[in-house]
């Protein structure tokens, strides 16, 4: 039972799981407060990638090796000055549903903090009767849309797409390339998106948000395997979602989440406007830097501690914040003393991990022992802001009886550092473009997510 109880404790898989809210009603964006969005963790049971054969374990083993090659494309990626488009087309975390055109279609797509361009499944086919049938892969289809248009190729947008070329009628041809080796091609497009206002939680009360001349990539061709219906891109250049909001809707560009431990049966909500504004006690604001890739939110680390020992990276002082890792990597200059300093507060025997990580025999040992052995390890980053990550933030149950830290070390191969969304779970953190800050609060991300629908 003891075991059990520890499992749930500490199984830290970090999860959004968030599901649509249907409404017929409409609304124009821009109101005040901004508005909120749902999307979902791609291990909830709402999701289409759900496995229900895997056990909650094996969800984390899987979720460990998605981290590994996400760290090694967003390294390649850093290391090239952004010489490829994305970073990847698999390693994900989380899901949002959009709609798209008039009448609306309803896709689901990968929500990403290390990508720019959103662009989604399309196709060339001009005969309205043979639109993808219900059921089959959702595809959009521009002529079934009132509202869809080609972007010039002398446009501002295609002058911001790396690659870009122009077709024979001056429309703005794109085609990105990902590190896995997959390939996505179409014509740069705009279309009205809506979005389903989920901050009240009930279906009855969400309003439909609509965003007219949103720039995406209406993609015909495909290469490699590529999951959902498309890519929404987070990042911080111009052809972002966040970006086109805050223009198109005047509502600022910035947004905020709050990560509920992935066993909880709880939803959260991606927010944008006043509504990312980060607000709680205890909040603390450091500045973004620039790197070598403008898509990614990179701030300074400048020391790590647990209590009164500091320890201070030797080499680059630079760390993502990326949603789409769930694990964190640290420089070894770093994470080797990180490592020595809590094996001596750690009073539990080490234990072997095919995964390389720290681990601990914890069998047997009450939950309330373990977590009280486990030090609070702080974050100093750049401005003067402290950081906590507290013990679920640090250490997840990597098998039955075992528990590992989700922190792994920076190797020559793949040298950036990543504060993952493990080390995120339970705080509200804002990005602001516009001041180019990140913010970070303490919150019980359960309690301040709206409820899920029944």
């Amino acid at each position: 039972m003891a075991g059990t109880t520890v499992s749930r404790a500490l199984l830290l898989l970090v999860g959004v799981v968030l599901t649509e809210q249907l409404c017929g009603c409409t609304a124009d964006v821009g109101r005040g407060d901004g508005f909120s969005v749902e999307f979902i963790h791609r291990d909830d049971v709402r999701s289409p990638y759900h496995d229900p054969s895997l056990t909650a374990h094996e969800r984390l083993l899987a979720a460990v090796s998605r981290s590994t090659d996400r760290a090694a494309a967003l390294s390649r990626s850093h290391v090239g000055g952004g010489a490829m488009s994305e970073v990847t087309s698999r390693p994900f975390e989380y899901l949002i549903a959009v709609r798209v055109g008039t009448p609306p279609t309803r896709m689901l797509a990968v929500a990403d903090t290390g990508s720019d361009l959103v662009w989604l499944k399309c196709t060339d086919n001009t005969d309205p009767k043979r639109a993808p049938a219900p059921g089959k892969d959702v595809v959009f289809y521009p002529a079934n849309s009132t509202t869809f248009g080609h972007v010039d190729c002398k446009s501002g947008a295609c002058r911001a797409l790396k690659g870009a070329s122009c077709t024979p009628s001056n429309h703005c041809r794109y085609l990105y390339t990902y590190f896995d080796g997959s390939r996505t091609s179409g014509l740069l497009s705009t279309e009205t998106f809506t979005f389903h206002d989920g901050v009240t939680g009930h279906r009855d009360e969400a309003a439909s948000l609509r965003v007219a001349n949103i720039n995406f990539g209406c993609s015909t061709q495909n290469a490699g395997t590529f999951p959902a219906d498309g890519v929404v891109g987070l990042g911080g250049s111009a052809l972002s979602l966040v970006t086109q909001l805050g223009k198109e809707a005047s509502i600022g560009r910035k947004f905020s989440y709050c990560l509920v431990n992935f066993f909880l049966n709880a939803s959260s909500a991606l927010n944008f406007g006043a509504r990312a504004d980060v607000t709680e006690p205890g909040a603390v604001t450091t500045p973004l830097v620039r790197s070598q890739v403008d898509t990614y939110y990179t701030v300074k680390l400048e020391a790590v501690k647990i209590g009164k020992s500091t320890f201070q990276p030797h080499g680059s002082s630079l760390i993502i914040v990326d949603s789409g890792s769930s694990l964190t990597f640290l420089d070894k200059s770093v994470l080797d003393p990180l490592v020595e300093e809590l094996t001596k507060r750690i009073k539990l025997p080490k234990a072997e991990s095919r995964e390389k990580l720290m681990c601990f025999d914890i069998s047997g040992v009450p939950m309330g022992q373990v977590v009280a052995m486990v030090p609070d390890v702080t974050l100093e980053l750049g401005g003067g802001a402290a950081v906590t990550l507290k013990p679920q933030n640090t250490f997840v149950m990597m098998h039955e009886g075992m528990m590992c830290m989700a922190l792994a070390a920076a190797s020559e191969r793949n040298p950036v550092s990543i504060l993952g969304n493990i080390a995120q779970q339970n705080m509200h953190i804002g990005y602001d473009l516009d001041k180019r800050t990140l913010t970070f609060a303490p919150a019980n991300c359960a309690n301040s997510s709206p409820p899920s629908p029944q």
